[in-house]
Order: structure tokens, then sequence, then C-alpha cells
């Protein structure tokens, strides 16, 4: 074959991503949920709690609130470039299907925070919240 023929080949991709979270109760796992979350989009260890922004989400059933809560917190960082560091979430409700967090961190500054991958959604595909047990995952597209 000459240099004119045609070349293919294939390269690793990934599409997706798990965040999983342990945690006491609904709310400890949504707070470790959406730490999980910004992790993924940069290193937490540079973000300085400076600004404080209110996340609210309400579901009929408990996987719909993690998918909701989640994709506020993916909202708030595609709107405003915010960055958590802290999140104090407040489960309301049986499964549970409302919560109110308090999200504590600063706008991303490509400076100071590294860049690591961009969220684009929440899925339902595979997710677990069993706050009885204390676990939790979710998959997000990146």
């Amino acid at each position: 074959m000459g240099p004119a023929a045609r070349r293919w080949g294939s390269f690793p991709t990934t599409a997706d991503v798990g965040v999983w979270a342990t945690g006491p109760d609904a709310s400890a796992l949504l707070e470790a949920l959406g730490l999980g979350l910004f992790a993924l989009m940069t290193d937490l260890r540079r973000v300085r709690p400076r600004e404080e922004r209110t996340v609210r989400a309400d579901a009929a059933d408990a996987t719909g609130l993690v998918v909701g809560f989640l994709g506020e917190l993916v909202l708030l960082h595609a709107e405003d470039g915010f960055v958590a560091r802290r999140i104090r979430a407040r489960a309301r409700g049986d499964g549970p299907t409302s919560v109110d967090a308090t999200c504590e961190g600063e706008r991303f500054d490509p400076a100071r925070h590294t860049s690591r991958m961009e969220v684009k959604a929440v899925t339902l595909h595979a997710l677990r919240f069993d706050p009885a047990r204390g676990r939790a995952r979710v998959i997000v597209d990146i």
C-alpha cells in the first residue's frame, strides 16, 4: 500500500464516569455525591469557600431527587462557573423527595483550579441510592 492508502484506528474513550458515596443518612449521601461530582471537575483542595449558593430540588422519589439535585449542581457550574468545596444538605420527605443545600465555594479560576472534566448530565442508568445501607452511586455523562 502506498502513502495514499486510507488508514483507520481506534482508541479508548470514556463516555461516562461513576461517582459513589457513603454516609450515615440521605443528607450525607447527597452531600457526598455532590462533592464527588465537583471533584470530577477540579481539585477541591484548591477551591476556597468564599461564597455560598443555595440549591433546591424536588422529585417524586429518591432516584429522581438524586438526578434533580446533581443536575442543579451541574447547572450551577455550567451557568455560573461555580465549584463547591463544602455542601450542607437537608433531605426531607419519605424517600427522600426534596433537598435544600448550601454550597460553599467560588467561581472556577483557571489560574488556580485544574480543569479535570466537563460533566454534561446526570443519568438514571445504574443509579443506586440506599440511605439505610449508607451507599449511593450515580453515573454522569462527560
